[in-house]
């Protein structure tokens, strides 16, 4: 059913990522796909890296850690914003169309008062992606 999976990954905040990351591996063991860990960086120096290119790499790693551990194609790709912020939604659905995905899964937030004005970042991502969304609170 799915070839591969998208994963976007904030390495600022791994740690609440657990469950997001444990759907994509779970259903790319069922289906038999790889993985895509997707982030998006400031073009700034960081908290994680003083540049793009050290994001990357450090991406790159946590990708390498996860196939090992979890025995499943991961790749990374990274993607540097002028306000990854403002620029999020934007980046990850052209990121989805770019890596040929054909599937998401993203971590989100318990929705509040704030999403009754605003879409959160999985709502705009499930609104406007092309492929099927998963999202994972």
């Amino acid at each position: 059913m799915f070839k591969k999976i998208m994963l976007p990954v904030d390495l600022q905040h791994v740690d609440r990522l657990e469950k997001a990351l444990r759907v994509g591996v779970d259903l790319a063991r069922l289906y038999g796909c790889g993985l895509c860990l997707v982030g998006v960086t400031a073009e700034t120096p960081t908290a994680v890296a003083h540049n793009p290119e050290e994001y990357a790499d450090k991406l790159e790693h946590f990708a390498s850690e996860m196939a090992e551990s979890q025995g499943l194609p991961v790749e990374s790709v990274a993607y540097a914003a002028h306000d990854p912020a403002v620029d999020l939604d934007k980046t990850l659905l052209a990121a989805a169309e770019e890596t040929e995905c054909d599937a998401i899964v993203m971590a989100s937030h318990v929705p509040g008062l704030p999403e009754h004005f605003f879409a959160s970042h999985g709502g705009k991502i499930a609104s406007h992606a092309h492929v099927s969304v998963f999202v994972v609170r």
